[in-house]
């Protein structure tokens, strides 16, 4: 399933992060803001268990998350700006990496670095990549932990294009993906359009 978050405080920060006028610093800061609130959500499904604690009144039944374990798993290299934010509200989750860059020539996604948690496959993974454009990458990345054994999987990107999401639903169809905006299309260069460019360069000030 495709979740579009349309909060308006995403929608706020997206536009900012979308103008050729906002610089590094920035665009970096609201990337991490969007992944705090984008993680809110992701996490809303989460099993709880009712725990007893002694408030400094009395005693009494609360809810708390049942010993859920997670992982974040950033593609790289922008995917990292989005699991800092994860990691501020979710700490104590296990980060991974895939290495993944796109063939200029045929656009398809290259495999240069993995590593993963010895546990990988007892965790909900959450993989982070700003823009879901073709899909490829997002796809391999899956696939590499589907075949690490992992059951339990959530795609969690800034900007999708319909090329990109078609894709994921047609080879994973069991992976919930959340985007912050579905945009309009691809161009001939395989960007989206309107996008915000390179996600990659922006963050990291490699334009």
């Amino acid at each position: 399933m495709v979740h579009v978050l349309n909060h308006p405080l995403i929608t706020h920060k997206l536009a900012i992060m979308r103008s050729k006028d906002t610089g590094t610093r920035d665009f970096r800061e609201l990337l991490y803001e969007i992944a705090m609130l984008m993680t809110y959500e992701i996490t809303r499904d989460l099993p709880t268990e009712k725990v007893e604690i002694e408030t400094p009144i009395c005693k009494m039944e609360t809810e708390m998350i049942q010993g859920k374990k997670l992982a974040v798993v950033p593609i790289l290299r922008a995917g990292l700006g989005m699991a800092d934010g994860f990691l501020k509200i979710e700490p104590a989750a296990k980060v991974g990496h895939i290495g993944l860059y796109r063939d200029p020539d045929t656009k398809q996604p290259v495999l240069y670095y993995c590593k993963l948690p010895d546990d990988v496959s007892e965790r909900l993974c959450v993989v982070t990549d700003p823009m879901l454009a073709t899909g490829g990458s997002a796809a391999d990345a899956i696939s590499i932990l589907k075949e690490k054994g992992v059951k339990n999987i959530k795609l969690m990107c800034l900007v999708g294009a319909p090329e990109g999401v078609e894709l994921l639903q047609k080879l994973h169809p069991d992976v919930d993906v959340f985007l912050a905006a579905l945009d309009e299309c691809l161009n001939e260069n395989k960007y989206i359009v309107p996008g915000l460019g390179d996600a990659g360069d922006r963050i990291f000030g490699t334009l």
